[in-house]
């Protein structure tokens, strides 16, 4: 939301101050689209190095695979770009479809007495939330008749909710010879949210050489990340009868690196393109604190982390207003 109002109040400053004249040859344009993405989000915990030679006490992988969403984008922006450079402003905002989307694995190395894996555990992942919002603003310079460059800043925020249910697991060095193995069917057994928050640089070449085709190939770069995470672990019924306690980690973690490359191929017809985009976000190296059970002090024996990596592809029509 905050990105969302930043622009607009940009969009609004700019008529009194430029006034009409000079916001002659520009243009809105609203760009629904739809499609997926296809990756995982990441939960760490660091390994102390004290302990063993593992790089993780914990890890675990929650997959998108896929997430199908809907979406819709505002651009403001000169309307001949070849012509003259010029500012540029876009949001774009994306809600996903909930579904199973593949599975949750996570793995312990609790051994202080070796590095080997102790815990693994495998469950179905339903992604409950996803929402993506996406502000940027930039110039646009053209290069020659048939290209351009337009360079800009980006802010970011993403929502993602699952939970994992059912499913097994096995906990090989349990001295207990009935817990080796645990059947999980018909359990809630775990939950995470992440909530990033991305703010980085970018910038885009275009050309428009084979028009009415034209491509643009963009990409994103920062180490400004900012991820609030939540993981429950439920109370499950064991083999003895037995329930175990509910758990709750609270992660803040920040500073890893941000990249995303990215291309968009369109097809022009009068007042609307139609254009195909492909885009891969990474995240990873973030590092931080855990609060467990909502205790007001952090658990300062080991660093949290959280990544992400998803392959974007959508089908987008862009609409010149």
């Amino acid at each position: 939301m905050k990105n969302i109002t930043v622009f607009l109040v940009l969009v609004i400053i700019s008529f009194p101050v430029f006034g009409e004249s000079a916001l002659k040859g520009y243009s809105f344009s609203v760009a629904p689209h739809i499609g997926f993405v296809y990756g995982q989000a990441l939960e760490l915990v660091y390994q102390n190095p004290s302990l063993n030679d593992s790089e993780f006490l914990s890890e675990l992988k929650w997959d998108m695979k896929p997430i199908f969403y809907m979406g819709l984008g505002l651009d403001f922006g000169i309307t001949d770009i070849m012509k003259k450079p010029g500012f540029f402003s876009t949001v774009s905002f994306k809600a996903g479809i909930p579904a199973d989307s593949g599975y949750i694995e996570n793995r312990d190395w609790l051994s202080n007495a070796h590095s080997e894996l102790t815990d693994y555990s495998k469950h179905t992942n339903k992604t409950r939330d996803f929402f993506w919002l996406d502000a940027a603003i930039g110039v646009s310079i053209p290069i020659g008749s048939i290209s351009y460059i337009k360079p800009f800043i980006n802010g970011s925020w993403m929502h993602f909710a699952f939970t994992g249910r059912d499913g097994y697991g096995e906990y090989p060095y349990s001295s207990d010879p009935d817990f080796h193995y645990i059947d999980y069917t018909g359990q809630d057994i775990i939950t995470y949210k992440q909530d990033w928050f991305l703010a980085a640089i970018g910038f885009t070449i275009g050309t428009e050489i084979f028009h009415p085709l034209s491509i643009e190939l963009t990409f994103r770069a920062s180490p400004f990340t900012y991820c609030i995470a939540m993981d429950e672990h439920l109370s499950v019924l064991l083999p003895d009868g037995r329930h175990t306690n509910k758990r709750t980690y609270n992660d803040y973690t920040r500073f890893g690196l941000y990249i995303e490359p990215g291309c968009t191929i369109s097809f022009t017809l009068q007042k609307i393109d139609l254009s195909l985009g492909i885009n891969y976000r990474y995240i990873g190296n973030t590092r931080g604190v855990t609060y467990i059970n909502n205790s007001p002090y952090p658990d300062t024996r080991n660093e949290s982390g959280a990544g992400l990596f998803v392959l974007d592809t959508k089908l987008i029509v862009t609409i010149r207003l």
